[in-house]
């Protein structure tokens, strides 16, 4: 099962190459559980993702909201060929999702790509947040989320590396980078926005307009490195 992570963004023209491969390894035409949160906007999200998958590549997009406080039912996932997971607000996706849609994966894997919120959670150890690591800002605060500290909690577990997304936009990259120097995850992948990586085992491919960044431990620090479209990384 190959994990496609996008890193945020709203350009169209890019819609063919974040997503094509996704649809691509699900099979002709097929059937994509859309996990949405419903923050009052469902509708609209949902014109937005099914106009933007169908616009990679025939598709058959099947919306199925993820309701804040609620665990959600991973039998609606039944008869997919694949899980797309949208933005929001990413504690409240990882508060429904990371036990059950966690479990199902685990148990029936399928292709699954994550958009923002969808690619953070992605993470066995989902970095969802705060703009603050005890009290010291190390990114804006209008990147939080809507909490303070660093938030790090259990996520679907497909992947060992944490993920921080909208990277150079939100500048979200020092995030991770203490969230990794205080061992709070083992390491991290932050993404910018129109930018995929598609993770396969311990092989994962840059593709988009934008960069992935690696971050490692070292010492009490940590060691970065960036790579651009094209580039196939060790993770």
């Amino acid at each position: 099962m190959t994990i496609h992570l996008v890193g945020g963004g709203r350009d169209a023209t890019v819609h063919a190459e974040l997503y094509g491969p996704f649809l691509a390894e699900a099979g002709p035409d097929p059937v994509v559980a859309c996990l949405l949160l419903d923050e009052g906007e469902l509708p609209e999200q949902s014109e937005r993702w099914t106009s933007a998958l169908r616009a990679a590549a025939p598709c058959r997009p099947r919306v199925l909201p993820v309701v804040p406080g609620e665990a959600f039912d991973p039998a609606g996932i039944d008869g997919a060929d694949a899980v797309f997971v949208g933005g929001g607000l990413t504690p409240a996706y990882a508060a429904a999702l990371a036990g059950p849609l966690g479990r199902r994966l685990a148990e029936r894997p399928l292709p699954y790509a994550g958009f923002s919120a969808g690619a953070a959670i992605a993470a066995e150890r989902a970095l969802v947040g705060g703009w603050l690591s005890e009290g010291v800002p190390v990114c804006p605060e209008d990147a939080a989320e809507d909490l303070d500290e660093l938030g790090v909690v259990p996520g679907l577990g497909l992947l060992g590396a944490a993920v921080d997304v909208h990277a150079a936009q939100w500048g979200t990259l020092p995030r991770l980078a203490e969230a990794v120097a205080r061992g709070a995850v083992p390491y991290g992948l932050a993404i910018d926005e129109n930018t995929a990586l598609a993770v396969d085992g311990r092989t994962a491919a840059v593709r988009g307009a934008g960069r992935v960044h690696l971050v490692r431990p070292d010492g009490d620090g940590v060691v970065l490195r960036s790579y651009r479209a094209g580039a196939v990384l060790t993770l």
